[in-house]
């Protein structure tokens, strides 16, 4: 999917701006005031085996590389699983223009919990599988799709699940599940001299939903990006981009976890920088969003070992890890209060 940018280059960049341990969220909505301390645990708790479930069922359509079948099908049953759930379903159908000039349907598909509340929060996670499994130890399966149970299909079973319990829950915010299409269609490395030095070949669905929101004049007090949330190594430190824009969001989540006790999963650490959806939603939307990805310091990979490779399937997932994000979730947004 997107890679780490080179650290000590970003960092240089975010210098003139100000120090990395002193950035402040550029957003207008000012996350902090808008939400509150996560004092007490909710009393809702995250079901990992039903999370789970989602994860394999998406998984059993195949790999869903963007204009296959198992795409086309997988779409319809995450639409239809938001619908089940209560929730008002919004489909983006978009053609985008890949690296290589290949055109791409995009689908988008958005799920809305009480859409007629004004504060919002947004959660969002892509739903499509890499093409090239690139970074795969056996270079003869490079050109083989992943099967993208944590490079996808682990943030649409977080968010799945915890949409069946909002009615529970209750939040005092209106929430949309946003599944973005065309996210890790990046180039790979045998192409690299064809893709943009921006990065901008990868997050398609999400670059397009920017510019095309699902409702006229979209906001959100603030937005929350998963990405690989159920690996069975995964920790999750501090996300680059994320400081920069959105650090009061960083740290309310982060203190979130703790009270939900996932503390162990959550670091409090700086990590990597991710060209990842939230990139463009906080840069071009304007909403200070997070992103909840995997950084490990040892290991071959920072995202994960099964990062691009073929091995990305549902036996190396933890359903630990599923309800270590879903319980933080759901102490996040029991804990934001709506705006007077």
């Amino acid at each position: 999917m997107k890679l780490f940018r080179n650290f000590s280059k970003a960092v240089c960049a975010l210098l003139l701006p100000c120090a990395l341990t002193a950035c402040h969220s550029q957003s207008k909505t000012g996350a902090a005031e808008d939400t509150a301390a996560p004092a007490q645990a909710v009393s809702v708790r995250f079901d990992a085996d039903s999370a789970f479930a989602v994860l394999r069922a998406q998984c059993e359509f195949g790999a869903r590389v963007p204009g296959s079948e198992a795409h086309r099908l997988c779409g319809d049953y995450i639409a239809a699983l938001f619908r089940s759930r209560g929730l008002d379903v919004t489909e983006q159908q978009a053609e985008v223009t890949a690296w290589d000039g290949k055109r791409l349907n995009c689908r988008n598909i958005i799920a809305a919990y009480r859409p007629e509340l004004k504060d919002r929060v947004l959660i969002c996670a892509h739903w499509d599988s890499r093409p090239w499994a690139d970074a795969d130890p056996d270079s003869t399966r490079h050109r083989e799709p992943v099967m993208a149970a944590n490079d996808g299909a682990s943030g649409v079973a977080v968010m799945a699940e915890v949409a069946r319990l909002l009615h529970e829950l209750k939040p005092a915010v209106g929430v949309d599940f946003v599944c973005f299409d065309v996210e890790d269609y990046g180039a790979p490395y045998w192409a690299q001299d064809r893709a943009p030095e921006d990065g901008s070949d990868w997050c398609l669905g999400s670059q397009y939903w920017v510019r095309h929101p699902h409702r006229a004049d979209y906001s959100a007090l603030y937005g929350i990006l998963l990405d690989m949330v159920g690996g069975d190594d995964a920790r999750f430190c501090y996300e680059g981009f994320s400081l920069q824009y959105a650090r009061d969001v960083v740290m309310f989540v982060w203190q979130a976890a703790e009270v939900a006790g996932a503390g162990k999963f959550f670091l409090r650490e700086d990590g990597g920088w991710a060209q990842d959806d939230h990139k463009p939603i906080n840069e071009q939307a304007g909403i200070p969003t997070v992103d909840i990805i995997p950084f490990l310091k040892d290991g071959e990979h920072s995202f994960g070992r099964t990062w691009h490779t073929t091995y990305d399937t549902p036996e190396n997932i933890s359903p630990e890890t599923l309800a270590a994000v879903g319980q933080t979730l759901l102490q996040v947004l029991g804990s934001t209060t709506a705006s007077h």
